[in-house]
């Protein structure tokens, strides 16, 4: 069962009890850190979203793990990593461990690893549909296998009655444990940092359209083959 922060009233632990609980709070990034707008919406996120993890927190007595995707390192090993990483959740999940909480690894390092080398090459402009095909399905099943992991992590450590804290993205495919509570956190400043990606899309969308015109009418100006053409 889940439910979503910010649609449903503050849950009672009482309803809970014996159960495990697993708050999962979205990662968002934002591709254009200088974008003033953007940059706003996202701290109005992190902020909204800390908060209502705190009010969850508190509701459902407690957090005992903390679990955040491509640390493949608990601890101290796992604050370095996110150090490194992202000073955002760092100093969130530092916060969090100076009240208790266990940072627990999350990944296995070589699906990880596989994941990520499978993503890069499917950004390369491939000639072969063939070969896109096949890296598709090896890069969904590689998916599939860090999924798997992650849930199986969580249910390995996730105590009974215990509260556990997941960051991760949105588009992620993590099948949790039916024993498992899981709770959404979902604060109003995430539509927003999502209006504000969608808008800032289209806008480098139109932009590439314009330059891709600009070229195009500037190679029939000048004779310059942007697309074959033959001599005069």
């Amino acid at each position: 069962m889940s439910q979503e922060l910010g649609r449903i009233e503050r849950p009672s632990a009482e309803l809970y009890r014996g159960r495990r609980k697993l708050m999962l709070a979205p990662l968002v990034y934002s591709p254009a850190p200088d974008e003033p707008e953007g940059a706003a919406a996202l701290q109005n996120y992190w902020e909204q979203m800390q908060a209502q993890v705190a009010a969850l927190e508190n509701a459902l007595g407690g957090l005992q793990r903390i679990y955040h995707e491509s640390l493949t390192e608990g601890g101290d090993e796992g604050m370095e990593q996110l150090q490194a990483g992202d000073r955002r959740s760092h100093n969130f999940v530092a916060g969090k461990r100076e009240s208790g909480a266990i940072l627990e690894a999350t990944e296995d390092l070589e699906i990880l690893l596989e994941t990520l080398d499978l993503q890069r090459c499917l950004m390369l402009p491939l000639t072969s549909p063939g070969v896109a095909a096949r890296l598709q399905e090896w890069h969904a099943d590689a998916n599939r296998r860090r999924y798997r992991h992650i849930a199986d992590r969580i249910a390995a450590t996730l105590t009974e009655d215990g509260v556990g804290l997941l960051l991760i993205g949105e588009r992620h495919q993590v099948q949790f444990p039916t024993d498992i509570e899981v709770f959404y956190v979902s604060p109003p400043a995430l539509d927003e940092f999502r209006r504000w990606l969608q808008t800032w899309a289209a806008r480098q969308r139109q932009t590439a359209a314009e330059s891709d015109t600009d070229d195009t009418d500037t190679d029939a100006d000048t004779g310059t083959p942007g697309i074959d053409t033959p001599p005069a």
